[in-house]
Formats: structure tokens, sequence, C-alpha cells
């Protein structure tokens, strides 16, 4: 009988602790397809998270935009179908609005470096946005500075009337963008702008130059507008829920490999944006710069998106607002 029980304790001790130590598997979307430079990161990350932590972590990534759109993906998280993803800044909003601060119009004129400190220098107050609202920030990744693609040519602002314009659909900071600027508006998912822009539905979209190939727009676009409108960034988040399951351990070593190849993948994503409009010049596709006197109304423009998004019950809170320019004023 003794010895049954002291049987019966090490079974029910090994399957304790082989439960509290059980493999967690992050289920991960990404919009980017394979052989992009972020997937590539993304698959490093994944197969050295799996070394480094015996198997006990591992990160399954769906590329391609495979689980949908990314406000899908996010629906799929919330009811426990997925665990995580690589979103860009409009589903960052969904989560926590205050990140749309820094993909505000006109915040950096062209000025890259700047915007990438100001987004630095906000990710403490960011992230701790993003796990009230049930996420953990496995790192920020650099888009880059957001340009208008066009079908024909189009001068400066005041030629973009009338346009038919790609919106994302639901992204309330380009509605702003588009209601300000009285601009005729095509609102679509991301996957469904390659299709309008091949029959026509689309006349003008806006992307980073590294997204323009990832998107395989390059073949149907014939300007590219030199002079950018906005700064765009992207995030590994992971559920809360999910992170919990990790031991503290194991969430250090996941940290810093993520820390590690999102640092990899920023300065290759700096490079590869440069060397885009090489590839898009040799394409064909005609670059395009908006005249200095548009400055000043680029800035009203600014300040008529501000007014819509930014305050109580906005999008944007004005604490927000304020640390902003407070970061990008140290800079």
């Amino acid at each position: 009988m003794l010895m049954s029980r002291i049987l019966s304790v090490i079974f029910l001790s090994l399957f304790l602790s082989w439960t509290l130590h059980a493999a967690v598997t992050i289920k991960a979307s990404v919009l980017a397809p394979e052989g992009t430079n972020w997937a590539n990161n993304l698959k490093k990350m994944a197969k050295e998270i799996d070394e480094q932590t015996k198997g006990n972590v591992k990160l399954k990534v769906y590329f391609g935009g495979v689980q949908g759109d990314e406000p899908d993906v996010l629906r799929k998280i919330r009811v426990k179908q997925m665990s995580g993803g690589l979103f860009t800044g409009r589903t960052l909003g969904d989560i926590f609005g205050d990140i749309r601060v820094v993909e505000l119009p006109f915040n950096f004129k062209d000025d890259r470096a700047l915007a990438y400190k100001t987004l630095t220098g906000m990710t403490p107050f960011f992230n701790k946005g993003l796990k009230d609202k049930g996420f953990v920030n496995l790192g920020f990744f650099e888009i880059g500075l957001v340009h208008l693609v066009t079908m024909k040519e189009i001068k400066n602002l005041d030629e973009l009337k009338g346009v038919k314009i790609w919106s994302w659909e639901g992204d309330p900071l380009a509605a702003a963008l588009i209601q300000t600027m009285k601009l005729v508006s095509v609102p679509l998912s991301l996957p469904d702008v390659l299709g309008a822009l091949s029959t026509g539905m689309v006349e003008a979209a806006y992307s980073p130059p590294l997204a323009i190939l990832a998107l395989q727009w390059e073949t149907k676009i014939k300007y590219f507008v030199d002079t950018p409108v906005t700064y765009s960034i992207g995030a590994f988040l992971v559920d809360n829920a999910t992170w919990a399951g990790i031991p503290a351990n194991e969430q250090k070593i996941v940290e810093d490999i993520c820390r590690k190849y999102t640092d990899i993948a920023n300065q290759a994503t700096v490079k590869e944006n440069q060397d885009v409009m090489a590839t898009l010049k040799n394409l064909g596709v005609k670059l395009v710069k908006f005249p200095d006197s548009d400055t000043n109304q680029a800035q009203k423009i600014r300040a008529g998106v501000v007014e819509k998004l930014v305050g109580k019950g906005k999008l944007i809170s004005a604490e927000a607002l304020k640390l902003f320019d407070e970061t990008v004023k140290k800079k």
C-alpha cells in the first residue's frame, strides 16, 4: 500500500511537471509573403526560439495573409484561434489608438531617422498601452515612409482631388485624411488593392517602397510620388494569455531573440526601401516630387486630421499627442 502511494505521488509529480512546462506554440500571422526581409527574419527568429528554449516555445508563422487581412487575424486571436501576429499601424490602432500618433500625416516630412527615433522614444508608453489591452509587444518593425503611387501623373496635392484613391477599409486615420483633403476614396482590404489597380477601380494608393514590391503593385503603377505622406510601423504582438503560459526564464529568451531579429530586420528595411527606388526606375516608374510650396498646405491638412482624431473619446488621446510633441523636440 505504501509503495502504491509513493508511486502515485511520483506519477502525479511527473504529470504536473509536464503540464506546467508543456510546449507553448505561438501561432502568428503576417501579411508579408515568403521571401521578403520580414518573412526571412521571422523564420530565423522561430528557429532560434525553438533551439534556445529546447522546444518549449515554438513560433508558427503564417505568411502572405493566408489567415486573412489583419482585422480577420485580430478577431481570430480574440476567439483563441490564433495567438499573435505582425500587425501594421492600421490594426495596432484598433487595439491601442494612441500608437497612430506616429502615423499622423506629414509628421516628419522626409526625415526617416527622426521618425524612428520618435517611435523608439515612445515605445515604453505604447507597450504599456498594448499590455493593458491584452497584448505583449515583442518588437516594433519599421515599415518606412509612406508614398503615393498613381496611374496618372500628380504634380501637387491639389491634383489628387478627383483621383480614385484606395483607403484601407476601416482605417480611421486614412478616412480622416481623405475627408480633410476632400478626396475620392475607394475603401478596400489590403489584399484587394492589386486587383483594383489592374481594373482601374483604383487610380492611386499609398505604401512604403518595399511593400510596393511585396504586394506586387510595381507592374500596375506608373508614378511614384517622392514626397512622403506619413510613416508606417508594425509590431509583433502576442496575446497576454499565451505569453503567460511561457515560464519567466523562457520569456526572457524569447524577448532577447525577438529584439535581435527586429533590429536586423529594421536595418535591412532601411536599405531595401532605398534599393526599391532604383528598381522602380528600372521598371519605368516615374518619380514625381511635390513642390516646396505644398509644405504649408500639408501642415494645414495635418492640423485638420489632428482635430478629427485627437481628444477625449477619439482615436488618439491628448496625452499621446503631447508626449509625441515632447519626444520629437528631444531628438
